[in-house]
């Protein structure tokens, strides 16, 4: 498969073709770059943190990519505007989601990761659980054809959670921005998408450490820094 103006495809091959298995030393992602989301409800504080860590890692001489979801190549930001601000319902959504996460992922997340990049990104397919399946109460077998369809079954290397309560967050989000379609929604919703990443954290216990995000954010960094170093990538 060749990419726009003629040039090879980002992607692997084995990565394009549906239900292939990314795994082996041959495929993208045996590359020496680490990939680490940062999940949680809005208004948890992961973003800060995330800046916080590329620092971090900028002055132990690594190369970070900042990249969010939705979002993250020009496609995707498109497909974001659409999601956050029009009225659609849960599996519209949904789709829209995966389907920047797809663009994202030739475009932006594989290439750095190639190359030895460490990417840092505001949220990942873990949120379509919490979000759309959680909070929106679709199937969560549906969400995982999707995810099987768009990754090939890989997942972060490592995976942040910023846990607070659904009243908690709300009371920062109202204080800091005009909330979005998502930040629109009441408590209950959010109670559920908190119960949604709880569950992908039992069932991905390997790569989840979850942040308690309550109380002030230098003790939330440390909270953060010890959960990073603990792994001894850096």
């Amino acid at each position: 498969m060749r990419a726009p103006g003629g040039s090879q495809a980002l992607m692997p091959q084995r990565f394009m073709r549906r239900g292939t298995p990314v795994s082996g030393s041959a495929d993208a992602f045996a590359a020496t770059g680490r990939f680490v989301t940062f999940e949680g409800i809005d208004g948890a504080g992961k973003s800060s943190h995330l800046q916080a860590l590329a620092a971090w890692l900028r002055a132990r001489g690594h190369e970070v990519v900042v990249t969010r979801e939705p979002g993250g190549t020009p496609l995707a930001e498109r497909l974001r505007e659409l999601v956050l601000t029009q009225p659609m319902e849960p599996l519209t959504e949904l789709l829209l989601v995966f389907a920047a996460r797809r663009d994202h992922l030739v475009g932006q997340i594989v290439p750095a990761l190639m190359r030895g990049a460490t990417v840092l990104c505001d949220r990942f397919t873990d949120a379509s659980f919490a979000y759309q399946g959680g909070g929106r109460g679709l199937d969560g077998e549906c969400i995982a054809v999707l995810e099987r369809w768009v990754q090939a079954g890989r997942q972060p290397d490592l995976t942040l959670w910023f846990d607070l309560p659904a009243e908690v967050a709300a009371a920062r989000r109202s204080a800091a921005r005009v909330p979005d379609r998502f930040e629109q929604q009441d408590a209950a919703f959010f109670a559920r998408v908190r119960d949604g990443y709880a569950q992908r954290a039992v069932a991905h216990a390997a790569r989840f450490e979850r942040i308690d995000a309550t109380g002030a954010q230098p003790e939330v960094w440390q909270r953060v820094l010890a959960a990073v170093e603990g792994r001894g990538w850096w």
